[in-house]
Order: structure tokens, then C-alpha cells, then sequence
């Protein structure tokens, strides 16, 4: 399947497409591909709030304003994200649930790049209509799509971990 088809699908059944995705032997090289495919669309949604910063406040240009979001996006963040992956696979494993750190992984990081439209969206209201509580909405919905897709991963991740172990 085609990662587009599978986003799209993803909001009509976040589970059964993140259980399809963790089906097979992990793959950790597509893990990290997801995963810097997600990091790279949410550096691609800051574009139009970073330009419109520049025009308001032209003290730092955008190409500083757009260098420092790289390397926060493509270099700290993955480096955040497999963090809090082992944190959930380490509270995952406390509480008695056997899915494996791959798993984990993959839930997460296609939580990220399942809910990168709606960061994209979050972005352009960012640029064109400015801090408002418009743009806080989009953010918020932003978040809450990544929450409920990670979430959903993990409950894959979670009976996936089950049945290997039944």
C-alpha cells in the first residue's frame, strides 16, 4: 500500500492500519524512514509562520528562523521521538503488556506522520491568520490527531505483543 493511501485510510481506522503497518518482521530502517517522513512534513508546516515572523520582526531573517527549525525538526526531534519510545516500551513492559520496542516504535512515529496533514493545516493557519485562537484550534487538533494515531499504534502494538506471546 502506498504510504498516502494508508494516512488517508488512517482517519477512518487508525488501528487496523497501524496493526498492518507493524505486520511482519520489524523493520527498523522503515521505522526511521516514517519516522523522518513525519519530522520533514511538520519542518515543511512551520514554513509559513516562520515567514511570516520574518516579515513582522525582520531582526532574525528567515533563513536564520528556517535553519533553526531544521535542525529542531530533522536532527532533535527524531532524537526526542525514539526517546519517548523507549520511555513507552519501558512503561509498557512495567505494566505487563509484551509489545516489543519495534512495535513501539512504528506506533509512534506513524502516529507522527499519519497526523502530518493536519500539522500542514496547523501551519498555513499559522502564516496567514497569525497567533489567533483559530490557529491555537488547528494546533490543538494537530496534537490530538498525533495522541489518538499514536494511541491507537500502541493498542495494535499492544495486541500484536499478545498474540506473539499466546
Amino acid at each position: 500500500m502506498s504510504v498516502v493511501l494508508d494516512i488517508l485510510r488512517t482517519y477512518r481506522a487508525p488501528r487496523s492500519v497501524a496493526a498492518r503497518r507493524m505486520a511482519g518482521p520489524p523493520r527498523e530502517d522503515r521505522a526511521l524512514a516514517i519516522l523522518l517522513g513525519g519530522c520533514g512534513l511538520v519542518f515543511v508546516a512551520q514554513l509559513p509562520r516562520l515567514a511570516r515572523e520574518a516579515w513582522a520582526d525582520p531582526s532574525i531573517p528567515f533563513d536564520g528562523r528556517m535553519a533553526g527549525a531544521l535542525f529542531g525538526w530533522l536532527m532533535v526531534m527524531p532524537l526526542v521521538f525514539y526517546a519517548l519510545a523507549l520511555m513507552l516500551t519501558l512503561i509498557l513492559r512495567a505494566t505487563g503488556t509484551t509489545a516489543s520496542g519495534c512495535k513501539v516504535r512504528m506506533a509512534l512515529f506513524w502516529g507522527l506522520l499519519a497526523s502530518s496533514p493536519l500539522w500542514l493545516l496547523a501551519g498555513l493557519m499559522a502564516g496567514f491568520a497569525g497567533g489567533t485562537m483559530g490557529t491555537t484550534l488547528f494546533q490543538a487538533l494537530a496534537v490530538g490527531g498525533f495522541l489518538i494515531f499514536a494511541a491507537s499504534g500502541l493498542v495494535a502494538a499492544k495486541r500484536a505483543g499478545q498474540e506473539a506471546a499466546a
